[in-house]
C-alpha cells in the first residue's frame, strides 16, 4: 500500500486525471470528454485562426429544452418549406464561425433541407486549446441530451432528421441519431467516439456513414472495427470510410489537414445525406 501511495504521488497530473476519470466513465461521450486531459490530444488540435463569417441566410434560433431551460442554434432554412432537418454538431471548439459557414455550405448543397447548427456549449466558444479542453470536459451529458431533445421538438414530430458532426460532434451526431429514434433517417460522424452497446444501437433507425482516420491515436482503427461489429450484430446499416490521415484531418486549421481526403469525405457525406435525407 505504501509503495502504491508513492507511485500515485509521482504520476504526472494528467495521467492521474485520466486514470481517475477512466474508472468513472459511463458512456462513449464521457470517454471522449476525458481526452481533454490528454496533452497529446490537445496539441493535435491547432488553435483556429481568427475568422468572421457573415451569413446571408442564417439566423440564431431559441427553443425550450427538456430540462426546463433554453437551447440555441444557428439555423439556415430551406428556401422552400420543408419538413427535413439536418443537425450540425460542432467540434470541441464550440459553435464558431467555421461551423456556421460549413452549415450554410451544406444547406446550399442539399437544397430542400433546413440546417441547424446546435450549440452544445450554451454560448461558450473556445479560441485556445485550454479553453476547448475546459468546455468539452465541463459539458454535462444530461444538458447536451436536453438540448438535442429540444431541437427535435423544435423540428416537430413529422420532421425527418439527419445528423452530422466532427470530433466531439462526431460522437454526438451518433447519439443524436439514437435520441431521434424513428425520426432520424441519416447519420454522418467524422472521427467521433462510437457507441458499441448493442442494446442501445438496436434503437437506431438511421443508416450511419462513419468517416475515420487510420492514423487516429484516439478513435483508433481497432475502435472502429469494434463499432462496425456491434452495428452488424444489432442488424444496423453502416458504411465506414477509413482515410490514411490523422484525427481532425478535415479541419483546415489543423497542421495535419488533408485537403484531398477532406474533399472526398465531404463528397461522400453529401451523397449520403442526399440519398437518405434530401431525396
Amino acid at each position: 500500500m505504501k509503495s502504491l501511495f508513492i507511485l500515485l504521488l509521482v504520476l504526472p497530473t494528467s495521467l492521474f486525471a485520466q486514470a481517475t476519470m477512466s474508472c468513472c466513465a459511463t458512456s462513449p461521450t464521457s470517454d471522449f470528454a476525458m481526452l481533454a486531459s490528454d496533452s497529446r490530444f490537445r496539441s493535435a488540435h491547432a488553435e483556429p485562426l481568427p475568422f468572421h463569417f457573415a451569413s446571408q441566410n442564417g439566423q440564431w434560433v431559441s427553443f425550450k429544452t427538456s430540462d426546463g431551460a433554453e437551447g440555441h442554434g444557428f439555423e439556415i432554412k430551406s428556401l422552400k418549406e420543408s419538413d427535413k432537418y439536418l443537425f450540425v454538431i460542432h467540434e470541441w471548439w464550440g459553435l464558431n464561425d467555421y461551423i456556421k459557414q460549413e452549415a450554410e455550405r451544406i444547406q446550399k448543397e442539399l437544397g430542400n433541407v433546413n440546417v441547424i447548427a446546435l450549440d452544445l456549449y450554451d454560448g461558450k466558444v473556445a479560441t485556445s486549446q485550454q479553453e476547448a479542453g475546459k468546455y468539452m470536459s465541463e459539458a454535462k451529458e444530461n444538458r447536451i441530451r436536453a438540448i438535442i431533445e429540444g431541437a427535435l421538438e423544435y423540428a416537430g414530430p413529422k420532421a425527418k432528421i439527419g445528423t452530422i458532426g466532427w470530433c466531439f460532434g462526431g460522437g454526438w451526431s451518433l447519439q443524436s441519431a439514437l435520441t431521434g429514434g424513428k425520426q432520424t433517417v441519416a447519420c454522418v460522424m467524422y472521427y467521433g467516439m462510437p457507441e458499441t452497446d448493442q442494446t442501445k444501437l438496436r434503437a437506431l433507425n438511421s443508416p450511419v456513414l462513419g468517416i475515420f482516420a487510420g492514423k487516429d491515436g484516439w478513435i483508433t482503427p481497432a475502435k472502429v472495427k469494434e463499432f462496425e461489429g456491434a452495428m452488424k450484430k444489432a442488424s444496423k446499416r453502416i458504411t465506414v470510410k477509413m482515410f490514411d490521415a490523422d484525427h481532425a484531418f478535415a479541419n483546415p486549421s489543423n497542421p495535419k489537414f488533408d485537403k484531398k481526403a477532406t474533399a472526398e469525405a465531404h463528397r461522400l457525406a453529401i451523397e449520403f445525406l442526399r440519398t437518405y435525407l434530401a431525396k
